[in-house]
């Protein structure tokens, strides 16, 4: 897959001068500049357009939760599916609330789904290995899952991604990977996930602490997705490589999606250009996996839910970025006398 650098795109100029001319002090909007020239750029336009966004939350199921590295049970993955499906869930209150077309990828849950409109079967198998006995799934269908998810990317329309996930155990696997390939210590990349207390989070890193152990010769990134990472991660970074191919927007949330761009970034640099982080999470190890890719989260509300909630939070930002360059006023269109200063 090849990217351009969008960092040498003609737009950047002509951008930069569209929103230095605008009724305000250079470089008064902070941030919201910068995202609006980022999104001007990976929409190759002027006057960039948000359309049809979708949220894809990837759902799958870890064989590593039997170690006890959750507080809650596997059977909460399919249950919340069902929860987001019929509209409950905090993602789906978010998605609803922006104007969002929110769909669930069965990617590997240990559970059967009736058909229905907003649910994709893409199931692999019914969870993955132990990754302390083996790896979590074969080479082979780490290739499938990548396909699939770029299959679901082309299915669906709109020029914006925001990722979602749902899969007890998957902040370990999320763990493993961002300890594998930025090198940090394991301790320093495990947080509570879905709220262990002070002995759990110790049982959790002892047993990631074996599993690294366990894989010690793995240092590919796709190797290493295939030793630790869940079906609907995989899943997801075949969507990320497919967005990103297509100039899609990509809405990044927190710990557990961050580390899928993490590998698709190991395999694929020029993908970041293409993201925008939502949050820093309150999961320990967030704000240096994002430090060690470079990028700078959006918000700052201490949230560790997933499900993409913290992308769909964020998605106005994004819409006021693009309204601030299209309608906002010039100097010279609203007679206001810019600045004398040299």
């Amino acid at each position: 897959m090849t990217l351009t650098d969008l960092s040498q795109s003609p737009l950047r100029p002509l951008l930069q001068l569209k929103l230095d001319q605008k009724t305000k002090p250079l470089g008064s909007l902070g941030r919201l500049e910068s995202l609006a020239l980022q999104l001007g750029e990976i929409l190759g336009t002027e006057a960039p357009v948000l359309e049809q966004p979708q949220l894809v939350v990837f759902a799958g199921d870890h064989g590593l939760a039997a170690r006890g590295v959750s507080a809650y049970p596997s059977d909460v993955t399919w249950q919340m599916v069902e929860n987001f499906l019929a509209g409950g869930a905090c993602v789906s209150v978010l998605a609803r609330q922006h104007g969002i077309a929110l769909t669930v990828v069965d990617c590997g849950v240990r559970h059967d789904f009736a058909p229905r409109p907003g649910l994709l079967d893409y199931k692999l198998a019914y969870g993955t290995a132990d990754a302390l006995e083996e790896a979590a799934m074969s080479a082979a269908e780490c290739e499938r899952a990548i396909a699939q998810g770029r299959a679901v990317v082309k299915s669906l329309p709109g020029n914006v991604l925001l990722l979602g996930e749902m899969g007890i155990g998957n902040t370990s696997a999320a763990s493993l990977l961002m300890a594998r390939l930025t090198g940090l210590d394991i301790a320093d990349c495990t947080g509570v996930g879905t709220g262990l207390d002070d002995a759990g989070l110790q049982r959790k890193i002892a047993v990631l602490t074996q599993v690294l152990e366990r894989h010690a010769g793995v240092t590919d990134p796709l190797e290493a997705l295939e030793a630790f990472g869940g079906f609907e991660m995989a899943t997801m970074l075949g969507a990320v490589l497919q967005a990103a191919q297509e100039n899609r927007v990509i809405l990044v949330d927190g710990f557990i999606t961050s580390a899928v761009v993490l590998v698709a970034h190991a395999l694929q640099p020029l993908v970041l250009q293409r993201c925008v982080f939502a949050h820093s999470s309150g999961e320990r190890g967030h704000a240096l996996m994002l430090h060690h890719m470079g990028a700078a989260p959006l918000l700052d509300l201490g949230l560790r839910l997933g499900e993409g909630s913290g992308a769909a939070m964020a998605f106005p930002l994004l819409q006021s970025a693009c309204f601030v360059l299209a309608d906002m006023a010039s100097f010279a269109a609203a007679g206001v006398s810019q600045s004398a200063a040299p």
